[in-house]
């Protein structure tokens, strides 16, 4: 079967298309959007995301600030920079980028900053707000699956959709989302039996787990389409026998994509997408402030 590749980095330029016209009105109105990066510690990976998002904001017009903070940081000083910056009113947007040391507690860290300004939407509040229907601060990551997901022309309503991976983050806002579209979903996770058997009659399979190759071929349904949101490094043998770190993502491409309607490459699929998600909440969440600062005005004047 001929697959159809879903191309990420072009469904994101179009994204960034839409973004940069709804930013040029802010600025003429004297809104100027401005993203804080919180980075704790060394971590490569997280390196490669913060310049992918600073050129990215770079490109269209977003002050992109990064603050960098040594392993030994204290929990109460991240909490008070948070506080400083909830308090601020030219910042528009923060960003905790993962993973953080062990020694803070993530999800403390991670509610303490404003559901207006979390532009990432991992607050518990925002990822609490699409049980009812409001996703326009979800998560990015998840957005951008069911995005790319949409892209492909399938009608989500009764869709049959198999979740592989339930974290807090990725996986079960997905569901909801999905759910919310009124597509079946089964969330699948490491103790789910016969996995296989879930993902063989699914219209759709979504895969966020960080386990390269977990999904082949065999297990997908001729037709179906393969979201693949893992990013994993693997070393494979180059030429003249050298060692190559190559990143893959948690699906089996080769084998895949002989099978599959639609299937997201990686890179290129949904990573680029998360990215001009992140921009466009990042351009909602003032577009929210812009709105809440004229209501009170209003309030005043009367």
């Amino acid at each position: 079967m001929e697959h159809n590749l879903i191309d990420g980095r072009e469904k994101a330029r179009i994204i960034l298309e839409d973004v940069e016209t709804r930013l040029r009105a802010l600025l003429e109105l004297g809104w100027n959007p401005r993203l804080v990066s919180l980075n704790i510690g060394d971590d490569r990976a997280t390196e490669l995301y913060v310049r992918n998002q600073k050129r990215t904001c770079d490109k269209v017009g977003i002050t992109y600030e990064t603050r960098n903070y040594d392993s030994r940081v204290t929990e109460s000083e991240v909490l008070a920079t948070i506080q400083a910056l909830n308090a601020d009113p030219r910042v528009t947007g923060i960003i905790l980028q993962r993973p953080i040391p062990r020694t803070l507690d993530l999800r403390k860290i991670q509610n303490a900053i404003h559901p207006s300004k979390d532009v990432e939407g991992m607050n518990a509040q925002n990822i609490g707000s699409i049980v009812y229907g409001d996703f326009d601060l979800g998560p990015c990551t998840s957005l951008a699956a069911v995005h790319l997901l949409r892209s492909t022309g399938l009608n989500l309503e009764g869709l049959e959709v198999v979740m592989v991976g339930h974290s807090e983050i990725v996986g079960k806002p997905i569901a909801l989302l999905l759910v919310e579209a009124l597509a079946t979903v089964t969330l699948c996770h490491h103790g789910t039996r016969n996995l296989n058997i879930h993902t063989r009659r699914a219209d759709a399979v979504i895969v966020a787990v960080g386990k390269p190759g977990l999904i082949t071929g065999d297990m997908i349904k001729p037709g179906a389409a393969v979201i693949d949101i893992g990013i994993n490094q693997v070393e494979v043998s180059g030429p003249h026998g050298k060692v190559e770190t190559r990143v893959v993502g948690d699906v089996d491409f080769e084998s895949a994509c002989r099978v599959a309607g639609w299937i997201t490459p990686v890179p290129g699929g949904v990573g680029p997408v998360t990215v001009a998600m992140l921009l466009n909440n990042t351009v909602v969440a003032v577009e929210r402030q812009k709105k809440r600062y004229e209501e009170n005005v209003r309030q005043d004047i009367q």
